[in-house]
Order: C-alpha cells, then structure tokens, then sequence
C-alpha cells in the first residue's frame, strides 16, 4: 500500500525524496526491518494470548531428555510468522505483481490447513490432528493452483537467451528490445552444468509436433510434488526448539540472492542466468519472510517459549517450494533444503527398514535409534542445542554451495 502511495507522490506531487520506494532494495531492507520489529514485540502478545488461550503442546512419551518439561508450552506460534511476513508485505510490495499474488495465497492456504491441523490436535484433544489425507489434498489443491498460473498466466514469463553480452555498454533502447523477447516456457535450471536450462516440456517431445502445448501435464505434477514434499520435510524437521525456523531461515537467504538476480536484466545476463521479469519483487516478500523467522527465532531458541505448530512448518515449507519453483530453481531443493531432505529420507528409510523386516525375519528392525534423525541424536545424548547449532551449520554449507551454483558450471 506504501508503495502505491509513494508512488502517487512521485509521479504526480513531485515530492523529493518518495522516489526511492521504487527500488526493491530499499523496500526490502525496511520489509525486513518491519517483520523483525513486529515478530519480537508483537510475538510476545501472541504468546500470551496463546497461553491464556491454554494453546499448550501435548508431548508425546518419547523417552527423550528435557521432553516432558516441554508439555504445555504454547504452540501455534506459526501465526506469529505469518502475522510478521504479511503485514510488511501488503505495504512494501507491489500487491498486483503474479509472484506477490502467489505467495501471499501460499501464506494463508498452508496457514490455514496448518492451524486446522494444530486446532484439531489441542481443542479436539485428537494428538492425530488433521487426516494426512486431508493434508495431502491440501497441499495438492494449493499445487494446481500455483502450477496453473505459473503455467497458463501470461504474467509469468522468462528469457533465456541472456547470452555474454556486456550490457552495461548497451543503450536503454537495446534493453527494451531484449527484454521483449521475454517468452512464456516451462524452462528451469539445472544445477552443475553449463547451458543447463530444461525444459519439461521436451518430456513430451515424443509425442511429435505441437507438444508444448501439452507440457502442463508435465510441470503441473511436477509443481504439486515439489509442494507436498518440500512442506512436510518441513513438518518433520520442526521437532526440537529452533531447528526448523533457524535452517529455514538459511535457505530462504539463499533464495533471496537467486530471486534478486534472476529478476534482474543486467545481473541475469552478467551471470548468464534465466531471466525471469517481474521476479525480483518476490525479494520484498522473503525479505519480510526472513526477518519473521529470525524474529521467530527469539521466542523459540533453547528453552523455546513457543513452537510454531503445523500453522509454522507447513507454511515455511509452502512458501520455500513456490519461491523455488517461481525462480525456476526448484532441481537445487535437495541441495539448498538437504536439512529438510535428509529428515524426510530418515522417516521413510526407518519405516520400510521396519516394514520389511517385521515381513521377512517376524519383528521389526530399525536403521535410526529413532526418525527424524534429529531425534537419533537426542538419543544418542546429545543436547538438542547442539543439535540444532550443528544443523545450522550443515545449513550454511549447503545454501553457500547452492548460491556457488550461479558460477559453478
């Protein structure tokens, strides 16, 4: 809304100064300001609204150490983060922009079904809260929504033909020109390897002339894959106090480097990278989103004073996997979300592990002393927060290695 207002004084008041809300830096650096100051002043009254509310955690049996002194801390701490990006976002960003418009959908859709799920588990008393398959309807009805306007919108659009050419030499005109070979695509990047865009839709190629027009049979699935896995590997890796806001935190950083630049003309074509118009106000977006979850951070560090809930992760989750795909580095997930990953790939190993194994010797085997992983280092007897620093760290690595990918070709 500011940036509407600014920008009426620019243009037609003429006043001096109002002109620097057109730069997404300056947007961005008061976003994150904004999102900090309201999740650290404003997160302590929802805390206390919560725990008159009597919105404690029920803790499971676990045989885990300093677990039951968890037990009635509140939850549903997500709002905070949600409350935290919303707010600096509705009155930094462009609100008309596709991507603004997209994530902000992300936001309140997995927010919802996460607090419906947190809802069922306290004042139903129901510790299994929503259905996994409602769940998972969720997440598939909130991909078909982002695959198809990311797919069918003609607001969405990239160029990838930025080749090596120094554009800071080239006139306004010639930009103009270039960047009206913008073209809608279902491109991405692939990581590692040099002219290493692909395109879904040569999956179909097979089926001979015309097959581009079919290619949302491809990318709408693939979009409604990434969302669901991404936002549960995110549900699983919020298990102990700061784990999952901390390395989500990371990741989002990271994400905020490829959105500023894959948004931009001469930082595209200076790395020679797909160039997505319109893409670098998400910037505005995450920076508000970053700063909500290390605001976050200040309540729910070792000892937490609340945890974020379903209403948290799978909003976190939601919102990392339409900023991936939306900037078309979505093959980088496993690598710049490995925390999320390996968390994941810990749950299913250990519950086929013991599936097979009950099936073929008569009892059940286990890999892990307990999934997620983080959990066989707390039985291992490691202090959560040096679980959580070591993850963090982890984290930091993988993000640097996947930021390294724009020149490591």
């Amino acid at each position: 809304m500011l940036y509407y207002l600014f920008q009426y004084l620019d243009k037609v008041m003429d006043v001096p100064g109002t002109g620097v809300f057109q730069y997404i830096t300056f947007r961005s650096s008061l976003a994150l300001l904004l999102s900090l100051l309201l999740s650290t002043i404003y997160g302590k009254r929802i805390i206390g609204f919560l725990s008159r509310q009597q919105v404690g955690e029920t803790v499971r049996e676990l045989g885990l150490a300093g677990q039951n002194e968890k037990a009635g801390t509140p939850t549903m701490g997500g709002i905070i983060i949600i409350f935290a990006t919303l707010v600096p976002v509705v009155l930094f960003a462009k609100l008309h922009n596709i991507y603004i418009v997209l994530l902000i959908v992300t936001t309140l859709w997995m927010g919802i079904i996460g607090f419906i799920d947190d809802y069922i588990k306290i004042f139903k008393k129901d510790k299994q809260g929503l259905k996994g398959i409602f769940k998972v309807f969720g997440q598939v009805g909130l991909g078909i929504i982002v695959g198809s306007v990311l797919y069918f919108s003609p607001a969405v659009t990239v160029r990838t033909d930025t080749g090596k050419r120094d554009i800071f030499k080239q006139t306004t005109e010639t930009v103009i020109t270039q960047a009206s070979l913008e073209e809608k695509s279902t491109a991405t990047t692939i990581p590692f390897f040099k002219n290493n865009e692909f395109d879904y839709a040569e999956i179909l190629a097979w089926t001979g002339d015309g097959y581009h027009k079919w290619a949302w049979l491809i990318f709408i699935p693939v979009v409604i894959f990434i969302i669901t896995a991404v936002s549960n590997g995110a549900n699983l890796t919020d298990g102990i106090d700061g784990l999952a806001a901390g390395t989500s935190a990371v990741s989002v950083f990271a994400l905020a480097i490829f959105t500023f630049v894959s948004g931009n003309i001469i930082f595209s074509n200076y790395l020679n990278i797909m160039y997505i118009p319109n893409s670098g106000e998400m910037t505005v977006f995450i920076a508000a989103f970053l700063g909500a979850l290390i605001g976050f951070l200040w309540y729910n560090s070792y000892p937490a004073s609340v945890f974020m809930g379903d209403t948290g992760s799978l909003t976190i989750g939601g919102i990392i996997a339409v900023l991936a795909i939306a900037v078309r580095k979505e093959m980088l997930i496993p690598l710049l979300c490995g925390i999320f990953l390996v968390e994941n790939f810990s749950v299913v190993l250990q519950v086929s592990y013991f599936k097979y194994t009950k099936k073929r010797f008569g009892e059940g085997r286990r890999i892990f002393l307990m999934s997620p992983l983080h959990h066989h280092y707390q039985k291992k007897g490691y202090h959560e927060s040096k679980i959580v620093t070591r993850f963090w760290v982890v984290a930091i690595m993988l993000a640097i290695l996947s930021i390294v990918t724009l020149k490591l070709r």
